[in-house]
């Protein structure tokens, strides 16, 4: 008598208690929960590929779980690829690095904390441990959409000896365009008072206007980008709204698009770099990728660059894609 196959994968809960995260500038919980996608029939006589999955900004892995009326969460569209054949079973990590500033953008700030030593020196690590991974930097893959796009970017420029696939959906970058329009709609809203802006997020009951998200975004992207100790510089004057070009100049120098020539060995390096956007995206990070894949071009990094026609928004259809190109580049041994 032979056992009936699984068709649905599990969702396995660790609570790792971080050595990094304590004492973290913000007070932010150094004990969280890491969510881990382990495929059907999972076996631990196997070892699987694995994909590191980063939210976008405010959100954390346990997101991914979101039941929704009409489309699927992060695990049951893994369960529908794998039972189509579409991609291989693999094992999918969804990490939590929110902060109270709205998110880390998984680099290491001394305004909010190591996010990134906190995920290649000990979430890696923990997963390796914990399940039958492939434990090498060709079958393990980053990924996110939005600031999660940006943290994959950056994860895979900074460490390629961890990640050696990278898939960057609608992922920030060249902030000219993208950061650098909602600068006037953050003043307003912070009023000269951005640690205001912050206490209200957070209080539910508090009313919140019609830019204050754009002000956290800032306020957020502010604490990663020019941290000063474990406060921030906004790269505008709280007064006139003047930009502050030195401030400014410490957030370009965070651009994925900068750092490609700094990064060009780490790059040329990878099993997959795929940047993918929609034509209409709010932020105008379609531009943004336009920008980044010529500069790969430039220094003769291989990537995918594709377009969609859509928005920032509800695109997490795209993750088909990006899973079936992860999958069909991964080393299987």
């Amino acid at each position: 008598m032979t056992s009936e196959k699984q068709t649905q994968g599990t969702v396995r809960v660790l609570r790792h208690e971080s050595e990094i995260l304590k004492n973290n500038p913000l007070g932010d919980p150094h004990v969280r929960d890491l969510y881990v996608y382990l495929p059907p029939n999972y076996d631990e006589s196997v070892k699987y590929p694995t994909v590191y999955f980063l939210s976008g900004f405010t959100g954390r892995g346990k997101m991914f779980l979101n039941d929704k009326g009409f489309a699927p969460n992060l695990p049951e569209r893994l369960d529908l690829l794998i039972a189509a054949g579409r991609i291989k079973p693999l094992i999918v990590v969804m990490p939590d690095c929110l902060t109270r500033y709205g998110g880390s953008q998984y680099i290491n700030s001394s305004a909010t904390g190591d996010y990134e030593d906190y995920l290649t020196r000990e979430i890696v690590s923990l997963v390796d441990e914990s399940f039958s991974t492939l434990k090498n930097k060709n079958s393990r893959a980053v990924t996110g959409a939005s600031s999660g796009g940006y943290g994959a970017l950056m994860l895979a420029m900074r460490h390629a000896e961890i990640f050696g696939l990278c898939a960057s959906l609608s992922g920030d970058c060249y902030f000219e365009t993208s950061l650098l329009p909602d600068f006037g709609k953050a003043f307003r809203a912070i009023k000269g008072n951005p640690h205001g802006i912050v206490e209200k997020m957070w209080n539910e009951e508090a009313k919140k206007g019609k830019h204050d998200f754009d002000a956290l975004n800032i306020i957020g992207m502010s604490a990663c980008y020019s941290p000063r100790g474990a406060d921030f510089n906004l790269p505008f004057d709280l007064e006139t709204g003047e930009i502050r070009q030195d401030i400014w100049a410490q957030w370009l120098a965070h651009d994925p698009v900068r750092l490609v020539e700094k990064s060009v060995e780490n790059l040329r390096s990878l099993r997959l770099l795929l940047i993918t956007a929609g034509t209409r995206d709010e932020f105008n990070l379609d531009i943004g990728a336009k920008v980044l894949c010529q500069k790969l071009r430039d220094f003769a990094v291989p990537h995918l660059h594709e377009e969609f026609d859509d928005g920032h928004f509800n695109i997490a259809y795209r993750y088909n894609r990006i899973l079936e190109l992860i999958s069909q580049n991964f080393e299987n041994e």
